[in-house]
């Protein structure tokens, strides 16, 4: 148990596949002692030696590397649960300063981005274009002056769709540049919200409390509107003849009731006897 912690909390080697596949071809050890010592799970190991797996992988010998010593593979051979121990841990590789690296796949496209930067971005420096794109100052130069060899092939394209950069880092090479040359143009201060959320949160419950109000306002007109205007057809309703259909007025105090035709004259003489 506190072999496989050990071996569990020891470094792994630089190569962990590349050395799995060599103590398969030239070590009797377990698939469990490899994997234990290079990291790795025992099935991979596994697919290594019976050449399953889906990537194939050049050895490389520890020993030669520092990594392990004979003598401990000999312990490992003559006790299948003994825990190989990293004899001298890899050195940490890191990468020195020099130009961007771009994988192999992508160099093909670097005079293309070099050319679209000559092209839209003069005031770029040859060091700075050299340091986004990784490229020496010697191609640089000769794609400014037409003399590349594969000149009549290259076409300015932007390096950020080709992949050799990023968009933030090729605006701010961009921005240092013409800051340095003095082009650039004083953008307007954009006018800053000084409230806060809470301030920001009240307005707008304000406001939207305020429309509610006006569109319960604006609702109760026009029912009351509507109401008034059944009210008045049916007043008019009332008032019409039945049989000719037309509104019948209704009689002035001052004009009084009429008299029906059939009604008896009357004389002075009448007016007499009344008296």
């Amino acid at each position: 148990m506190a072999n496989a912690k050990a071996a569990k909390d020891q470094p792994k080697p630089l190569m962990p596949h590349a050395t799995a596949t060599w103590l398969v071809d030239h070590t009797a050890l377990s698939f469990e002692q490899i994997a234990g010592f290079c990291g790795l799970h025992i099935l991979e190991v596994q697919a290594m030696a019976d050449d399953l797996a889906g990537s194939k992988y050049t050895g490389r010998d520890p020993v030669h590397a520092g990594e392990l010593t004979l003598g401990e593979i000999e312990k490992g051979q003559q006790d299948s649960t003994y825990s190989l121990k990293m004899h001298k841990a890899p050195v940490e590789v890191t990468r020195t300063k020099g130009p961007r690296y771009t994988p192999v796949s992508k160099r093909q496209d670097k005079p293309d981005g070099i050319a679209w930067i000559l092209r839209n971005h003069p005031e770029v420096s040859d060091a700075q274009i050299s340091k986004l794109i990784g490229t020496t100052r010697n191609t640089i130069g000769a794609i400014r002056d037409r003399s590349h060899w594969n000149i009549q092939n290259i076409q300015p394209k932007d390096p950020v769709t080709l992949g050799l950069c990023s968009q933030r880092e090729l605006d701010a090479v961009v921005a240092k540049a013409a800051k340095r040359a003095g082009v650039t143009e004083e953008a307007e201060p954009e006018a800053v919200d000084a409230r806060s959320d809470k301030d920001r949160l009240i307005e707008e419950l304000r406001a939207e409390r305020e429309a509610n109000v006006k569109a319960a306002a604006a609702a109760a007109q026009e029912a009351e509107a509507e109401a008034w205007l059944a009210a008045r057809r049916e007043a008019e309703e009332e008032m019409l003849d039945p049989e000719s259909g037309f509104a019948t007025p209704a009689p002035r105090e001052d004009e009084g009731i009429a008299e029906p035709d059939n009604a008896p004259e009357t004389t002075e003489e009448d007016h007499g006897d009344n008296a």
